[in-house]
């Protein structure tokens, strides 16, 4: 397939690479015989990795402010390749500079599609702040009562497989919600009815949600996260698109049933 799949054992990679066998799954630590040692801060991976490829799902470095220039040195340098699908989000407006800069530069290729999921389901589990106060019993965010499509990494990676192997090329922007838009008090209230284990949320300013994620993150960066909460506060994220069953043909996840999954939230 000459696909390369860049953060192919991260949330929305690893189900890709899953849905495409074949694909070369990129990575820092490779340990699989379709693994290949990709790292967004060495460049000299770059070339060995973009070897024959001809279509890549593009996550941007975690963690930077503005990553165009290293995804442009990137782009420069994948001479075969004519089709990308970025991972970008819904709470990423387009500009000029930064990671909104993305898009307009994924466009440049003969192929392409961004992907613009709302925030993650996944963020109830793992390693994200959000689960660790799943299992404290208190998710705190800066998101008032602002109700969030959250969406399955699965729809998402379902929906990335069909962008890259379509025969004919999306060319668009897909939006991806899951089927209902719901406040993080509604999501504590559903993780507590079905595991039976009490979850609230509190909302706390912008500001000490920054101070609250800074310790483990660059300050810059936590604030440019911190001010995502808050543009959910004002109903930015409220939203519910078809686009996961328009293009998968089946309809995405209920956070309910997500949730009611055995490995969820620590059930």
């Amino acid at each position: 397939m000459s696909v390369l799949i860049i953060g192919g054992t991260g949330t929305t990679g690893s189900r890709l690479a899953s849905l495409l066998p074949e694909a070369l799954v990129g990575t820092r630590k490779p340990v699989g015989d379709n693994h290949v040692r990709f790292d967004w801060d060495d460049p000299s991976t770059f070339e060995p990795a973009l070897d024959g490829i001809r279509k890549i799902y593009l996550i941007p470095p975690i963690g930077v402010v503005d990553p165009v220039p290293v995804v442009e040195s990137m782009l420069a340098r994948a001479r075969l390749v004519r089709r990308v699908v970025l991972l970008s989000s819904s709470a990423v407006p387009e500009s000029a500079t930064g990671m909104g800069a993305l898009p307009a530069l994924v466009r440049t290729l003969p192929e392409w599609a961004v992907l613009r999921p709302s925030w993650f389901m996944q963020n109830f589990t793992g390693d994200h702040p959000v689960a660790a106060g799943v299992q404290a019993g208190e998710i705190v965010t800066a998101t008032g009562d602002g109700r969030v499509g959250f969406v399955d990494a699965a729809d998402i990676a379902a929906v990335a497989a069909r962008a890259l192997t379509d025969p004919l090329p999306h060319n668009t922007d897909h939006v991806l919600t899951g089927p209902e838009a719901l406040s993080y008090a509604d999501a504590a209230a559903i993780i507590t009815d079905v595991t039976g284990r009490p979850v609230r949320h509190r909302s706390v300013s912008t500001l000490e949600l920054t101070e609250r994620i800074s310790a483990g993150l660059p300050r810059d960066f936590a604030a440019v996260l911190a001010r995502l909460d808050e543009d959910i506060r004002g109903g930015a994220e409220d939203r519910v698109t078809t686009t996961v069953e328009d293009v998968t043909g089946k309809p995405p996840t209920l956070f309910r049933d997500f949730v009611s999954a055995p490995t969820r939230t620590g059930r």
